[in-house]
């Protein structure tokens, strides 16, 4: 069965980052997208959402997009710069995470995705690959490609295979609680280093989703609270999830998440005068980025100091 806008975990993305640095410390991401991909896969309507989506949304754990802009063959996207990477790699590195980890990175997708459904913006496509962290280890969520801001529920089936709720496999509307069931997901896997409903094939892992057919391994050795919370999260009747406030209060993050994981960035804004992207330095400047510079996709940001 294949499905459109359903990702396998191995779907390659499209476009590529290209790093643009400040000196002495603060850098800025380019995202590159090929004109020619945006036509083989009709992905206009698509990008254009994601684009506007992502430039609207202001919290510490959301990936910001400052802005974009084109030559005849490329789409440049200006977006804030991730240090540290992909979680994925981290999870993959480490084999799984701490309690304390795993609860913290919870509480913090959990509050921005708290604010997203405030601005009625449901992801869609949450999963460590599209979780970044910045220098300090701050997890922020980018790849807003199959969010869509709405107040009524959706019928497209898309996402990534092992993180699909049973109603998008059954493909019945869904709403926000789309991402509550992921957040049960990802705790999981953030746990025991993978997700719950893996199968061999693409038909099995759906079959296990629509059974919820989860079990927790004697190793490694994971609480009875963060069990809880886990199974309050993945259940099949969308209703009954647990809300995303109480998620935050739930025994399991109050007792192990990082309170201090979220502080304010600053804003990237286009100086007419200047014509140039400004952004603070560290130095307490502001350094300056042409479109001309970005466009060559060199390390252009100048520090006036």
């Amino acid at each position: 069965m294949v499905v459109e806008g359903l990702r396998d975990r191995e779907t390659p993305r499209q476009g590529q980052i290209r790093q643009s640095l400040c000196r002495p410390r603060t850098q800025v991401a380019l995202k590159l997208i090929f004109k020619e991909q945006i036509e083989k896969y009709n992905i206009h309507n698509q990008l254009r959402r994601e684009m506007e989506i992502q430039t609207s949304l202001r919290h510490p754990n959301i990936l910001r997009l400052y802005g974009w802009f084109h030559d005849d063959e490329r789409i440049f996207l200006i977006l804030e710069y991730a240090h540290r990477g992909e979680l994925y790699r981290l999870l993959r590195k480490n084999g799984h995470l701490s309690e304390k980890q795993a609860a913290t990175y919870i509480a913090s997708l959990t509050n921005a995705l708290a604010y997203c459904h405030e601005k009625h913006v449901i992801h869609r496509d949450i999963k460590p690959e599209n979780l970044l962290l910045d220098h300090e280890g701050r997890l922020k969520i980018a790849d807003f490609g199959w969010s869509v801001q709405s107040r009524s529920k959706r019928h497209t089936m898309c996402g990534t295979l092992d993180y699909l709720a049973p109603e998008m496999v059954e493909n019945k509307a869904h709403d926000y609680a789309v991402d509550n069931w992921t957040l049960g997901i990802l705790c999981y896997e953030f746990l025991y280093g993978a997700p719950p409903f893996e199968a061999e094939t693409q038909s099995d892992t759906f079959k296990r989703i629509m059974r919820v057919d989860l079990g927790f391994p004697s190793t490694p050795p994971v609480s009875e609270e963060a069990k809880n919370l886990i199974l309050r999260l993945l259940v099949r009747d969308s209703t009954q999830r647990l809300s995303l406030q109480k998620i935050l209060e739930h025994p399991w993050i109050i007792k192990n998440a990082d309170p201090t994981d979220d502080v304010e960035i600053e804003d990237m804004e286009w100086n007419e005068e200047l014509q140039s992207y400004t952004y603070p330095c560290p130095c307490g400047d502001l350094f300056q980025i042409t479109k001309d510079d970005l466009r060559l996709g060199e390390e252009i940001a100048r520090c006036p100091s």
